[in-house]
Parts: structure tokens; C-alpha cells; sequence
């Protein structure tokens, strides 16, 4: 395809010839091109199968597999240099953001409900930005927010639903195409390749939409007044 006069290439993981995205050019995409801050992840215990145990030394893990460890989130950096070599010696590594302060936020109900809410800020015209998948979540990615923004927004709502979750300042989340112990992590909502970091939608944009599909939809959690 010809690229079109004036545009730069968004600098997309490159394949092998099996088709399947590397993730060490993923990385290096989401840092130096995205200047999305990225540090790599713990990782699956080895043998431990598809959804498996976490490699860090904590057997209750609560997020097995999708989380830093050593080095730990502080580390997280756009450096292409730095990142170039952590996955050079950890090819596997689950690729981690650090969300917060410049990078994106998100917002992550499970998966049914989720699905329910991405239909319908679709049909209504909204536009969303990209959107992370594991079998069991997905998240919603977002522009940055601070905490009094999302405190004031959460508060102007009735309820909201306990399995809600917001990864904000000194949070983080696990993206494609990283193998974690939730399973394969993948975009359900890829991001554009239009040159550049991919857009993202306000927070309040979609909070609203998300806790409505949490309402009415199985595993959408219980309510919890705010």
C-alpha cells in the first residue's frame, strides 16, 4: 500500500513470518514511538501452563504473571536504549505501562460487561481509543486524570459497581501481546495507525456507559454506593 504524501508511519510491531507480533518491537513501539512509559513484567512461573502461576515469589499473587517485579514500576521508561535491552535478555516479558502522570489511564470492568459498554458508546457515535482484552477483562485506555478529576467524577454518579477498576497515577496494566496468568492479552480495539500516539477519550467520556453495562450485565458486579 502507498503510504500517503505527508504522513509518517506509525512505527507498528514488526512480525515474523509466522505472522505473530515480537514482543520486544512491541515494546520498543509503545516507548519510543508512543512515549508510553513500559517496563517489563514478571512473567508466568516456568511450566506452569497457559494460565498459570506468577513468577514472583508470592504464591497468592493477585495479578499472576501481570505485574514488574525486578525491576520494579519506578523503573518503567520511554528510553528506547533501555528498553531495547530489557527484552533483549527477557524476549518473553509481558510488556507493562506505567499509567498515570503523561502515559494513559484506563478503566477495566470484566469482560461481558465490558463488551456491552463498548457496544453501546459504539452505536452512539462515541469515539473510543484503544482497548486491552484478556479472557477475563478488558480495559478501556484513557487520557490522563488526576484523582480529585476522578474523585469528583465518581462522585457525581449514583453508584458504581465494585468490579470497576481504575488504573491511574502508580498504577499499571499488562499490554498486548503479553501471555499473563489471566491468558493471552490482546486488542480488541487496536490502536490507529495514523502517525503519532494513538488518540484516547476523556475519562467522564466513558465511565458512565461502563457503570450502566456493569448494572446489566452478568459479573457486572454488585452496586456500591459512592
Amino acid at each position: 500500500m502507498r503510504e500517503i504524501p505527508g504522513m509518517r508511519r506509525r512505527l507498528l510491531p514488526r512480525r515474523r513470518r509466522s505472522g505473530k507480533p515480537v514482543l520486544p518491537d512491541t515494546a520498543l513501539t509503545c516507548a519510543a514511538e508512543w512515549q508510553w512509559p513500559v517496563v517489563p513484567g514478571v512473567g508466568q512461573r516456568p511450566g506452569s501452563g497457559r494460565r498459570g502461576g506468577c513468577g514472583c515469589p508470592h504464591p497468592d499473587c493477585a495479578a499472576p504473571a501481570a505485574h514488574p517485579f525486578d525491576p520494579g514500576l519506578l523503573a518503567a521508561t520511554t528510553d528506547a536504549r533501555m528498553v531495547r535491552w530489557w527484552w533483549t535478555n527477557r524476549p518473553t516479558a509481558p510488556i507493562i505501562l506505567a499509567t498515570g502522570g503523561r502515559a494513559p489511564c484506563a478503566v477495566s470492568l470484566p469482560a461481558v460487561a465490558a463488551a456491552s459498554a463498548v457496544a453501546e458508546l459504539e452505536r452512539t457515535g462515541v469515539r473510543l481509543g484503544p482497548v486491552v482484552a484478556t479472557p477475563d477483562r478488558w480495559s478501556l485506555l484513557v487520557a490522563p486524570y488526576a484523582l480529585p478529576e476522578l474523585g469528583e467524577l465518581l462522585y457525581s454518579q449514583d453508584w458504581v459497581p465494585g468490579s470497576l477498576r481504575f488504573h491511574g497515577e502508580g498504577g499499571y496494566l499488562a499490554l498486548p501481546p503479553s501471555r499473563t496468568g489471566a491468558g493471552q492479552v490482546r486488542w480488541e480495539r487496536a490502536p490507529g495507525t495514523d502517525g503519532g500516539a494513538p488518540w484516547l477519550p476523556e475519562v467522564q467520556t466513558v465511565v458512565e456507559a461502563l457503570v450502566e453495562a456493569s448494572a446489566g450485565s452478568p459479573g457486572g458486579g454488585s452496586r456500591l454506593p459512592y
